[in-house]
């Protein structure tokens, strides 16, 4: 859902594998149940290639060589614990690699749901719109794409499992389960059902959003990062497809897949390689591994820059488009700010001439308040970006705004999970009022 930048390593991996005995050593025996094991993994490939029972047959397969796999790893995992995780049916490729992720949980059986449409498609993930058999309700469904034979892929995966397990905010997105079993290789996380996104929403022809619309959301998305931030959790991929809206016109922030902890006392590198471009702040262009919050926030200001001119504000093509349409809208950085932050794209991208900044006047048509938080918002040094509890405290926020729905006024509109391609038509009024 959403970046094609690489993505970051989850976690160290504790794993070590068990080294296999040399070929020359193996009994005849073995050798022959080997040679038996790869004639038939021919055989289940011709089959699958004929189209007879495609995934069936795949997931049979990879299942049994995760469990294989499993055995040849040393897991940090007591085997007590671990054995109880699987009775209750989580499969042992993941109990084994990252049993936290899924401690104090039962999984849902796949037989409890009924798929309805696939409604998005992203580079890691696919989502289905279905239906809750036990519990009556319609729900999202997000199959992640992952290998279960590589730790890491495995860690990865979980890392999100983890971070939504944390979050609990009527601005945050819910993960509701996990859907696996044990001889499972797959696994669907379940979420509540939204009907669209706020990109999507946007770019449907002829929507305009009001000013008290654009404060409704903005004031979510602030409360959801603000809960986010407060719990060590960084988003890094705040843009309009991965902000939810449901026919009530709560927001909510999703798709955590490059979402990353942090300690703000003692700061570990992270990966730059994130954020999606148009999006991303300066410092993540200029290759910075030490960061915090002021990513998030930067994001922010870009979306309620959109809100307001009714389209992108800084559409970059490239990486270093991107950096130059930042330095012409923000101006370039301080002589301070290059010498103090030690960037290791610095010397690369470094403006001859210093670029001045132009917000005020590029945007002189926004309301004054929201004018001047997007100034904030997308200040070129991060340390002058300040939080999302100082962004609430602005003048623009200073009174509550409460999402409701009306009948005065129509939309006709693509219900949109999560993406920015459309599905099918409705009629709802999405409208915030002071």
């Amino acid at each position: 859902m959403g970046c094609v930048c690489g993505r970051p390593s989850a976690f160290d991996d504790g794993q070590c594998r068990a080294t296999p005995p040399p070929a020359a050593k193996l009994s005849a025996a073995v050798r022959s149940k080997e040679e038996a094991r790869k004639q038939q993994q021919l055989q289940l490939q011709q089959h699958v290639r004929a189209g007879s029972g495609r995934e069936e047959a795949l997931e049979r397969r990879r299942a049994m060589m995760a469990m294989a796999a499993v055995c040849q790893v040393r897991s940090p995992v007591p085997r007590a614990v671990e054995a109880e995780h699987v009775a209750v049916g989580w499969p042992p490729w993941l109990v084994a690699v990252a049993p936290e992720a899924v401690r104090g949980w039962v999984p849902r059986r796949a037989e409890s749901f009924e798929k309805l449409d696939k409604i998005g498609q992203g580079t890691y993930s696919n989502v289905y719109r279905a239906r809750d058999l036990e519990k009556e309700k319609i729900v999202a469904l997000k199959k992640v794409r992952f290998d279960n034979l590589e730790p890491e892929s495995v860690k990865f995966m979980a890392r999100e499992i983890l971070i939504l397990r944390r979050l609990d905010h009527p601005n945050v997105i819910k993960l509701e389960g996990l859907v696996t079993s044990r001889m499972s290789c797959s696994l669907y996380l379940v979420f509540e059902y939204m009907e669209h996104d706020l990109a999507g929403l946007a770019s449907f022809p002829g929507v305009k959003f009001t000013e008290s619309q654009v404060k409704c959301y903005m004031q979510q998305l602030l409360r959801g990062l603000e809960h986010c931030h407060s719990r060590h959790i960084l988003h890094r991929d705040i843009k309009g497809s991965n902000l939810l809206i449901d026919n009530r016109g709560i927001l909510k922030i999703a798709d955590f897949g490059l979402a990353s902890f942090f300690d703000p006392e003692q700061r570990h590198p992270l990966t730059s390689r994130v954020v999606t471009l148009w999006y991303r702040p300066p410092e993540l262009l200029l290759g910075a591994t030490n960061y915090g919050v002021a990513v998030d926030l930067w994001s922010a200001g870009c979306i309620l820059a959109e809100l307001y001119a009714g389209k992108p504000i800084m559409p970059g093509r490239t990486e270093v488009e991107q950096l130059h349409k930042i330095f012409k809208l923000c101006g370039s950085p301080s002589e301070d700010y290059w010498r103090k932050s030690k960037l290791p794209h610095a010397t690369i991208f470094k403006p001859q001439h210093p670029y001045a900044r132009r917000v005020p006047e590029t945007f002189k048509e926004f309301p004054v308040p929201a004018l001047a938080l997007v100034d904030v918002l997308l200040s070129v040094d991060p340390a002058d970006r300040g939080t999302a509890s100082s962004a609430l405290q602005s003048e623009v926020y200073n009174f509550p705004l409460k999402p409701i729905s009306s009948n005065t006024r129509h939309l006709s509109l693509f219900s949109n999970w999560s993406f920015f391609f459309m599905r099918h038509v409705v009629s709802i009024l999405i409208f915030c009022i002071t």
